[in-house]
């Protein structure tokens, strides 16, 4: 299984982003959805890209957005726990990182997965993880 970030879940929600992010990001949300790929995410996912899609849409498409994402074929999510937060703490320490990268990169870690598909350079810094771009997952 793959861990997958919420800058995937944004990129196909909103094309304006970038368009061959977005095409990227519609690919591989097919291959989860088709079992292709094997894919986990944290609950937390749906805070970010609702509150991204808040910003630049109406808000009653970012809550159907939400809603699609909850109900998404395929998809193992993972629930936010204290050893979560703990273990987020300890890579903002370690690798700087920020606290939304953090959680992820703790939840991908304690669930014991070791790739994580993100276009977001900042978990490069991140031993315990590979990284995986969009374009490579996308292929």
């Amino acid at each position: 299984m793959v861990y997958v970030d919420a800058n995937l879940f944004i990129y196909g929600a909103i094309e304006e982003h970038n368009d061959e992010k977005a095409a990227q990001s519609r690919v591989i949300l097919t291959k989860i959805a088709t079992q292709k790929i094997f894919a986990a995410t944290s609950i937390l996912t749906w805070d970010e890209l609702v509150w991204i899609c808040k910003k630049n849409l109406a808000i009653a498409l970012a809550v159907e957005i939400g809603q699609s994402f909850l109900s998404m074929p395929n998809l193992n999510f993972v629930d936010a726990n204290k050893p979560i937060a703990e273990k987020a703490s300890a890579l903002m320490t370690e690798y700087g990182l920020k606290p939304h990268d953090a959680l992820h990169a703790a939840t991908a870690i304690l669930n014991g997965e070791r790739e994580i598909i993100t276009d977001d350079a900042d978990f490069d810094k991140v031993r315990e993880l590979k990284r995986v771009s969009l374009a490579e997952a996308s292929r």
